[in-house]
């Protein structure tokens, strides 16, 4: 369904937000609940109290980009739960996309990929090819 770039990061906020809120009303709720700058190129998910409506806000550049969905039946649940200091959740794109879905991913496992360390991508970065 949607398309991100891997440098893109998604930020789900773990509180109710009131979904009447418009494109400022949400951008000022990503400065307060998820604590980033609305204007850096991420998505930011924002949940109704029912959880039965999702809002996504993005910055491209040249405007806000708001995606609304509303599921007929069911509810949004967060993949994880937040860290105690924490108001959201940060998601790939992935368990967005089954989010979006409806999909229940709590009890789900990812299986373990291979993915290059920090300091693997310094020491490679440094040494001549």
């Amino acid at each position: 369904m949607l398309t991100l770039p891997a440098s893109v990061r998604i930020y789900v906020a773990a509180e109710a937000v009131d979904l009447r809120r418009g494109f400022d009303g949400l951008a000022a709720a990503t400065r307060s609940l998820i604590r980033q700058d609305p204007l850096n190129g991420h998505l930011f998910v924002f949940l109704n109290r029912r959880r039965n409506r999702i809002k996504l806000l993005v910055w491209d550049r040249t405007g806000y980009l708001l995606l609304y969905k509303r599921l007929e039946r069911g509810t949004f649940h967060l993949p994880t739960e937040p860290a105690a200091s924490d108001r959201h959740v940060e998601v790939d794109a992935g368990e967005l996309g089954l989010m979006l879905e409806g999909m229940d991913l709590r009890g789900a496992h990812r299986r373990e990929r291979w993915r290059r360390l920090p300091h693997e991508r310094l020491a490679s970065a440094g040494s001549p090819s």
